[in-house]
């Protein structure tokens, strides 16, 4: 444990930090799982629901800075794929 004010703050923000990151990660993760699960049993209406849905999500962890813009992306076209092929 530090010794020095700013350091101890610094090592209780961090935490703070880390577990909002990990809450955000693992919602979005439960997001993502959900839209492939509708994608894989063929359910062409709860996909098309859960799609801007999730694209939402990805597009807030970005702007928390939990996932890099051209992850992101590539995560989207992904899904846009998928979804467009169970359209078809």
């Amino acid at each position: 444990m530090p010794n020095i004010k700013s350091a101890k703050k610094r090592v209780l923000v961090t935490e703070k930090k880390s577990e909002q990151n990990k809450a955000i990660k693992s919602a979005l993760k439960t997001s993502i799982k959900k839209f492939l699960a509708a994608v894989s049993a063929g359910d062409k209406e709860t996909a098309n629901a859960l799609y801007p849905q999730t694209v939402s999500d990805i597009d807030s962890a970005v702007t928390k800075g939990i996932l890099k813009k051209n992850n992101a992306n590539n995560k989207k076209a992904k899904l846009a794929k998928k979804l467009a092929a169970l359209n078809a």
